[in-house]
């Protein structure tokens, strides 16, 4: 254990000081540019100070723990990146095909604005809560499971049973599936 009390403010300054520069390599190297890269290892020293109990030296060395967390931190975030950048696509595709005019296109986004908000009341409140930092907010599965303190089991199986009941209800009203997804 690194961190006497899971407090130690000086051992995460050392193990920052000393593996910072192989973090910041790995997410560059993931990301793509400089920002996002700084963002990734702050987000991921961040998961170390709070997940430092879990560090088992069994397993491998402090340097391997700390470099999978940028790694799997970081393919967290390219996924959300491209499942917005898959949804603004489709919606970019649909409305310069289904909307001729800018008075049509805004009726068009009203009727659609309304039909989720009349979709959103069925469901339960907490399939809402987490449907609503994930896709309004933008919050990862883990980000939600941390606000909400739940395990992140928890997240995702509400996440889908929210838009299972979604998809049902624009079925059973015949209406075109909105944000349809392939579940992995």
């Amino acid at each position: 254990m690194f961190f006497a009390d899971h407090g130690d403010k000086e051992a995460l300054g050392t193990l920052y000081d000393r593996h910072s520069r192989a973090a910041y390599s790995l997410a560059y190297r993931m990301m793509g540019e400089r920002q996002a890269a700084e963002d990734l290892v702050q987000d991921a020293f961040l998961q170390v100070w709070r997940a430092a109990g879990s560090y088992r030296a069994e397993r491998g060395s402090v340097r391997t723990w700390i470099l999978s967390i940028v790694h799997n931190r970081g393919i967290d975030q390219l996924r959300t990146m491209a499942s917005r950048r898959r949804v603004h696509d489709r919606v970019e595709a649909t409305a310069s095909v289904a909307q001729p005019s800018e008075a049509f296109a805004d009726t068009w986004r009203n009727s659609q604005r309304e039909q989720v908000r009349e979709a959103l009341r069925v469901l339960p409140a907490e399939q809402l809560k987490v449907l609503e930092l994930g896709y309004f907010s933008g919050y990862t599965h883990v980000e939600i499971a941390e606000l909400l303190g739940l395990p992140l089991g928890t997240v995702k199986g509400r996440m889908r049973l929210g838009l299972k009941k979604l998809r049902e209800y624009f079925e059973s009203r015949g209406m075109a599936k909105i944000g349809a997804t392939s579940e992995p």
